[in-house]
C-alpha cells in the first residue's frame, strides 16, 4: 500500500455501526474499541505475525492479543496438540493424564510453587490466589501498587491508571476504583503504594503489617509500559513479607515466559504464590495460579478456600499449554526472541534521536512499552503518567496507515517468535516514516 493512500475501512465500521445495535458500544471487550480510530477494527484471520481485517487490509501484529500470542497467531504445533485432544471428545470437567503431566512441567519451571490449580482468565486467578493468601493468613488487606494492573475483579480493581487529580500524594496515593459497580466498602481493604518506593512500602507495613494478607506486584509492569522494580526495592518487598508473615504474589499473567522459560525475574526473587495467564497457553484462554503447598492446599477439597467450576482446565487448553512449553523450552527460542528485539528497540532509539523526537523506549523481553515525551526510564506510575498520549496516538494511527498494527488502549507492544528479522526491518522503516510525520 501507498503511504498516500487512504486505509479502506469501511466493512469495520459497517460491523461496527450493525454490532452497536446488540453489543454495548459494539464490542465484546472495552478494550477492543481503538480509541486512535474511534471504532474497533473487524479482523478476518490472523496467521503467524500477521493480521487481516475485513477489508482485505494486512498488519505487521503488534499488540498479539495483548500479549497472548508470544507465539503468534495459529502456531502449527499449538493447533495440532488442540485438535488431538478434542478428538478424544472435549471431556469438560475432567481430570487426564494429560492435564497432571503439564501441570508438574510448569511447576518446575516456577523455583518455589509446589502446587496449581488453573483458571480461565487474568482477573480469576488473582481474585483467586487472594482468597487463598486471606484463608491462608486469617487476614483481609491487601498492598497493590498504583500502576499494576490485576484483572476486573472487585477486590483488586484499583488505581491501574487512575487520573492523578483523584489519586492523592504521590508518595500516599488513594485507592481509585477502576469501574463503577465496585462496593466502596472494598476500599477499607486495599492499601495503594507507590511503586519502587521502599520508605512508603516500609511504613505501609510497620502500620498495618498485622492486617495484611497480602503483597500483590508486576514483576515487571508491562501494563506501566515495562516498569521495572529497583533492587534495593524488590529486597525490601520479599524481606518484610516473609518476616510479617503476609503472602508475596508475584503477577506474571503478562510477564510469564517474556523473558525466559519461567519467571521474569528468574530465580533471583522468589514470591509465596505466582499467577500465570496469556502465553502460557500460546493464544488459548488458560490461566493458573500456583504457591508453596502449605498456601495451596488451603482450596478445597484440602482447605475451605472454595476452587471449582465446570470449565477449569478442558483437555484441549492444557494441550495449548503443554505445546508452548515444547516450542519455548528448545534451545536457542529466547537467544533468537532476544535477536528481533535488540534490533527492535535499538532501532526505534535511533529513529526518535535522528528525528528529534523525545520519547523512552522500553524494551524487556518481547514487549515494550513507548513513552513519548519521556526522556528516562520510568521508575513509578506517576513518572509513565506523564508521557504525551496525543502524539502516542498520532503515532499509532500513522503505523496502522503503514500496515503496522499497535493497539492504541493498550500501554503495552509486543513481538512474536513468528516475527522475523525482516518483518522488524519493515516495522522500522514504517514507524520511522510514522514519526517524520507526526515530529
Amino acid at each position: 500500500m501507498a503511504e498516500h493512500e487512504p486505509l479502506n475501512l469501511e466493512g469495520s465500521i459497517a460491523l461496527w455501526q450493525r454490532a452497536r445495535r446488540v453489543l454495548p458500544g459494539g464490542v465484546n471487550a472495552s478494550a477492543r474499541l481503538n480509541r486512535a480510530l474511534g471504532h474497533p477494527l473487524f479482523f478476518q484471520r490472523g496467521q503467524g505475525a500477521y493480521l487481516w481485517d475485513v477489508d482485505g487490509n494486512r498488519y505487521l501484529d503488534y499488540c498479539l492479543s495483548h500479549g497472548a500470542s508470544l507465539l503468534g497467531h495459529g502456531h502449527p504445533a499449538v493447533l495440532a496438540a488442540v485438535q488431538a485432544a478434542m478428538a478424544d471428545g472435549v471431556l469438560l470437567s475432567c481430570e487426564t493424564e494429560g492435564q497432571l503431566a503439564v501441570t508438574e512441567r510448569l511447576l518446575a519451571l516456577f523455583p518455589g510453587m509446589d502446587m496449581l490449580r488453573y483458571c480461565g482468565t487474568g482477573t480469576e486467578t488473582t481474585w483467586h490466589a487472594l482468597r487463598v493468601a486471606r484463608t491462608h493468613t486469617g487476614r483481609w488487606g491487601v498492598v497493590k501498587f498504583e500502576g499494576h494492573y490485576h484483572g476486573v475483579n472487585d477486590s483488586l480493581g484499583y488505581s491501574h491508571w487512575p487520573a492523578l487529580d483523584a489519586a492523592g500524594a504521590a508518595d500516599a496515593p488513594r485507592p481509585v476504583a477502576d469501574s463503577a459497580g465496585i462496593p466502596p466498602a472494598n476500599d477499607a481493604l486495599i492499601n495503594i503504594l507507590p511503586f519502587n518506593d521502599v520508605a512508603a512500602f516500609e511504613r505501609c507495613l510497620r502500620e498495618q503489617g498485622r492486617d495484611l494478607a497480602a503483597v500483590i506486584m508486576e514483576p515487571i509492569s508491562y501494563d506501566s509500559c515495562g516498569m521495572r522494580p529497583t533492587q534495593e526495592f524488590l529486597q525490601a518487598v520479599r524481606t518484610l513479607t516473609r518476616h510479617m508473615g503476609i503472602v508475596l504474589i508475584f503477577d506474571e499473567v503478562l510477564s510469564g515466559f517474556r523473558v525466559g522459560p519461567g519467571p521474569a525475574l528468574g530465580d533471583a526473587i522468589i514470591p509465596d504464590m505466582t499467577v500465570l495467564g496469556k502465553a502460557i497457553g500460546g493464544g488459548m484462554p488458560i490461566s493458573a495460579f500456583m504457591g508453596t503447598r502449605a498456601i495451596m492446599e488451603t482450596c478445597t477439597p484440602t482447605g475451605p478456600a472454595l476452587h471449582s467450576g465446570t470449565y477449569i482446565a478442558p483437555p484441549m487448553l492444557v494441550a495449548a499449554v503443554g505445546a508452548t512449553l515444547d516450542v519455548v523450552t528448545q534451545p536457542g527460542f529466547y537467544t533468537q526472541l532476544d535477536a528481533l528485539g535488540q534490533r527492535l528497540y535499538s532501532g526505534l532509539r535511533d529513529s526518535l534521536q535522528r528525528r528529534g523526537i523525545k520519547a523512552w523506549v522500553q524494551g524487556v523481553g518481547a514487549r515494550f512499552g513507548l513513552l513519548f515525551g519521556l526522556d528516562a526510564e520510568p521508575r513509578n506510575y506517576r513518572d509513565v503518567a506523564r508521557q504525551d498520549l496525543d502524539m502516542m496516538q498520532r503515532f499509532h494511527v500513522a503505523c496502522l496507515r503503514r500496515g503496522v498494527y499497535l493497539h492504541f488502549v493498550s500501554p503495552h507492544h509486543g513481538y512474536s517468535s513468528a516475527h522475523t528479522l525482516d518483518d522488524i526491518e519493515r516495522t522500522l522503516e514504517v514507524m520511522d516514516a510514522a514519526l517524520a510525520e507526526i515530529a
